[in-house]
């Protein structure tokens, strides 16, 4: 039987990729779309596609009214904890390419799935190459004593750091936390030029025209440096085969799984 999917925020840059990938995936089923400015229009013609059947909905609440194992949201950072948490009232199921959640909401979340035995799979990034630069870093985290974090976008991404450096500095800093050479406190002149603390993890977010989405993790020892770098092209392509492998694995978890990596290595 086919995975009923719904996708909110399904006609935006990643949305409509993620929309059309659902459409030709032979288990999976698109029963609902939301897209506040093609409500009440078909899906299909909203993303330049053939018709799909499928009427866009104006909330995620209106969308769930018809039959749905799953809603995959790539909306915003200020309703996307209302989407999980109106989903999982309705017994529905969640995938999370939002992000802007912070560590609060994910444990909120967690606890509401559990109550319900529902799964829900978030992750700052569900490209598999992301997933993997993210896996090497937290390997390499268990050796190397020293690192910090460097989060590009473009000058609009409104926020900093991006859900992938966020989430992979909160579990590179479980692990432990980073050597510093000169504690930030002692730090003369303006100590912010330092970055922003995250789990005892210094990050540094660049927002310049001509950046897409990057990130990189710089290791450094005495004569050697190791940077595990992950970069994204201008397409939303590599985040279909992701989001729609965590669709499909939602189905068989209960409560909230953080990260793509947590999918694809055993560990």
């Amino acid at each position: 039987m086919s995975i009923r999917i719904c996708v909110a925020g399904a006609t935006g840059w990643t949305g409509s990729a993620i929309t059309a990938g659902v459409l030709l995936a032979p288990d999976l089923k698109l029963t609902g779309a939301v897209a506040r400015r093609a409500a009440g229009g078909d899906i299909g013609e909203a993303i330049g596609a053939a018709p799909a059947g499928v009427r866009v909905s104006a909330s995620v609440e209106e969308a769930l009214q018809a039959p749905t194992d799953v809603l995959i949201d790539y909306t915003a950072p200020q309703v996307v904890k209302a989407h999980v948490l109106t989903a999982l009232a309705h017994g529905v199921r969640v995938v999370v390419g939002t992000s802007g959640l912070t560590a609060a909401d994910y444990a909120e979340i967690d606890e509401t799935a559990k109550a319900r035995g529902l799964g829900v799979i978030a992750a700052g990034n569900f490209s598999v190459t992301a997933a993997l630069a993210k896996h090497f870093a937290l390997l390499a985290a268990r050796y190397l004593p020293s690192w910090e974090i460097i989060d590009y976008a473009g000058a609009s991404k409104v926020d900093a750091p991006s859900g992938t450096v966020q989430e992979l500095a909160e579990e590179m800093g479980q692990i432990k936390r980073p050597e510093l050479g000169m504690p930030i406190e002692q730090i003369l002149g303006a100590p912010r030029t330092r970055g922003e603390s995250i789990a005892g993890i210094q990050v540094h977010a660049v927002r310049l025209p001509s950046y897409i989405i990057a990130f990189e993790t710089i290791f450094g020892l005495p004569d050697e440096r190791l940077t595990i770098r992950h970069d994204a092209g201008s397409g939303a392509e590599p985040y279909v085969v992701g989001t729609l492998l965590a669709a499909r694995k939602a189905m068989e978890l209960h409560g909230l799984v953080r990260g793509l990596d947590r999918l694809l290595f055993d560990e």
